[in-house]
């Protein structure tokens, strides 16, 4: 760890000024008539570098020291609190559209030592029953399966577009009979900023003893869940995942690369019942059939068009195969069994003797024609014609 090499006074003042500028700025951005007033200390390129900067974890100043020079420093005019004008600062960190933070937020008891965490209390969601301690088969043995194998399921990926909904409120839902499963996922907006706040607010929860690592968890679930470009274009598709960074593939790597070095706690993780129903609904053989075909046999237009052709002409053959069983059955039904029997023992195997003979015979009476014998060739020619008949009237 590095050393500070300054005194008391000199890190005293230091604080002081940067602390000073933090709340004047939070001052000259903060909300008129609903719309965030540009400040003369800021330009449009300048003001994200100041907000990425700020929210670092080396670079945190206590929420305390901030909040006594805003009382100290604070007039008539401004009503808004500390924590709410923070908030209204670096939300659009987690939402590219959003401006102003949800109305079902109430910065005010949300508790933090300072900024960087004050923006995870405002992400994380927590159910009183989540609060408890879990029992010792209620951990998380398994990881999310990818996208692409969730839709290959029938697990059907959906968008939750409540806006006052927290980024972590992650469920899901099981359907029964014809109707998929349903895994419902807030959207979440991603950049290089972002990726920056998110490693961060992490890293804060590997530091820091009393809280969860509930935004750990949420970034081992997307790792969980990304695991190629294609699973990237499928979110976007459902209006799970939107960036700027230019190819899926980026995006791949940037959510891959978060979570790399890190430890998953199963023993903490709240969405344990999301994955563990999720890695249940998947491990049904029902479901893991159906996986396979879509999977093998329609994972492409391409392969889903070959596969429905070789269908169609199977069944066409089984067609023809029905009705030319159905119009032999029809002839044998005007038969006798014993007719039958004689015929396939006697009659059949006879037809063939009588063919063959005639047909040496035939050769025979060419080759006695060829040598000028008229004796021999109409004798064999009035053979020929009995052999002929006896075969027309067997058959």
């Amino acid at each position: 760890m590095e050393e500070i090499a300054l005194k008391s006074d000199e890190f005293l003042k230091i604080m002081m000024i940067d602390g000073s500028f933090i709340v004047q700025l939070l001052r000259d951005l903060s909300k008129q008539d609903g719309i965030l007033q540009p400040s003369y200390l800021t330009s449009r390129w300048i003001l994200p570098a100041i907000r990425h900067d700020l929210i670092m974890l080396e670079n945190q100043i206590p929420l305390f020291v901030l909040k006594k020079l805003f009382d100290l420093t604070n007039q008539e005019s401004h009503k808004t609190s500390l924590k709410c004008l923070s908030l209204e600062f670096f939300y659009p960190l987690l939402h590219a559209d959003s401006e102003t933070i949800p109305e079902s937020e109430k910065p005010d008891e949300l508790e933090a030592d300072h900024f960087l965490g004050l923006l995870r209390s405002a992400i994380v969601y927590r159910q009183q029953v989540q609060e408890q301690e879990q029992e010792q088969d209620e951990n998380q043995h398994h990881m999310i399966r990818t996208a692409t194998e969730l839709s290959e399921a029938g697990v059907k990926i959906k968008a939750d577009k409540n806006p006052n909904r927290r980024l972590l409120n992650i469920s899901f839902k099981k359907r029964w009979l014809m109707q998929p499963s349903k895994l419902t996922i807030p959207p979440l907006y991603i950049n290089d900023h972002r990726g920056t706040v998110l490693r961060n607010i992490a890293a804060f929860e590997k530091c820091h003893k009393r809280i969860k690592p509930d935004v750990t968890t949420y970034l081992f679930f997307f790792n969980g869940l990304i695991n190629s470009a294609e699973d990237v274009s499928l979110l976007h598709y459902k209006g799970v995942l939107y960036h700027s960074l230019g190819c899926d593939k980026s995006v791949a790597q940037l959510i891959n690369n978060i979570t790399k070095e890190m430890v998953r706690d199963k023993n903490e993780s709240y969405l344990y019942q999301v994955v563990n129903q999720v890695h249940e609904h998947c491990g049904k053989i029902i479901v893991r059939m159906r996986a396979w075909l879509v999977h093998n046999y329609f994972n492409s237009w391409g392969v889903r068009i070959s596969t429905i052709g070789a269908v169609l002409a199977l069944y066409l053959t089984l067609i023809q195969t029905v009705y030319g069983f159905q119009e032999i059955m029809s002839g044998l039904e005007s038969s006798r069994f014993g007719s039958l029997l004689l015929e396939a023992l006697f009659v059949t195997p006879f037809k063939g003797a009588l063919k063959s003979m005639v047909s040496d015979l035939a050769q025979g009476y060419i080759v006695a024609s060829s040598f000028g014998s008229n004796s021999c060739g109409d004798t064999c020619r009035e053979i020929i014609i009995n052999l002929c008949m006896e075969v027309c009237i067997t058959e």
